[in-house]
């Protein structure tokens, strides 16, 4: 089951044991995939539900429905400062393959990037097709761009981090013991949170944290945290 090609749907595409593909789907299928009429694949639809399908003309049956246990057993929403050029996308990608549930781009004091509506679009096709990728049974939400002290001010998760490469702070590992729920990491961008930031942060109840001695990338420092939190879940 491992092997068959998998591609997300939209939940309304499911039309009782029909699933009524896209242009751009059923292209993908039979002119890149070169899969024919009862050739089987994976449908899933973000949310959770994955089914095993077979193409039948210009639409696919649904043969069954399948037990996906890929998951998280906590919820993690990454608050990052958008970084400059593409590194973004990367985030989104690698991210995704870790286990993240949500991902809130964040326009911070330091912030040099001011994405585009085209460029939310393309974050969200890549968190699809790395979810795809990675098998796992939910795609993660990403956010449109939001100002720091917006973010800061509406969490209320039980566990909030703010990452800081400056500082006499815990590392991360330290300090994920007996996490359950929801967990909100902040990243922070290209030179760092400003000590505004950090103040505002901490009046909201989050805790700064280390990622190492080194100074990371902004790039990096996400999946440096996606990864720590990852093991301690799944120890």
């Amino acid at each position: 089951m491992s092997q068959l090609q998998r591609i997300t749907i939209a939940p309304s595409q499911l039309q009782q044991e029909l699933i009524v593909l896209t242009s751009q789907q059923e292209h993908y299928l039979k002119r890149v995939l070169r899969l024919r009429d009862g050739d089987r694949f994976i449908v899933m639809d973000g949310l959770g539900k994955w089914w095993l399908a077979q193409i039948t003309g210009e639409q696919a049956q649904v043969l069954e429905e399948l037990t996906v246990k890929t998951e998280l057993p906590v919820t993690i929403t990454l608050l990052v400062a958008l970084p400059k050029g593409s590194g973004f996308d990367e985030v989104v990608r690698s991210c995704t393959e870790l286990g993240v549930s949500c991902i809130a781009p964040v326009l911070s004091d330091r912030t040099l990037l001011n994405p585009s509506p085209q460029k939310l679009e393309r974050w969200r096709r890549i968190a699809a097709e790395a979810a795809e990728q990675s098998e796992r049974a939910f795609v993660p939400t990403i956010l449109e761009p939001i100002a720091f002290n917006e973010v800061v001010t509406n969490t209320t998760a039980t566990h909030r981090y703010i990452c800081e490469a400056r500082g006499e702070y815990p590392h991360l590992k330290n300090v994920l013991t007996q996490i359950s729920g929801e967990i909100v990491i902040a990243i922070g961008p290209e030179g760092g949170w400003t000590d505004k930031e950090l103040e505002q942060a901490a009046a909201f109840s989050f805790q700064p944290v280390s990622l190492g001695q080194r100074i990371l990338r902004a790039v990096t420092a996400p999946l440096v945290a996606l990864s720590l939190i990852t093991a301690a879940c799944e120890a």
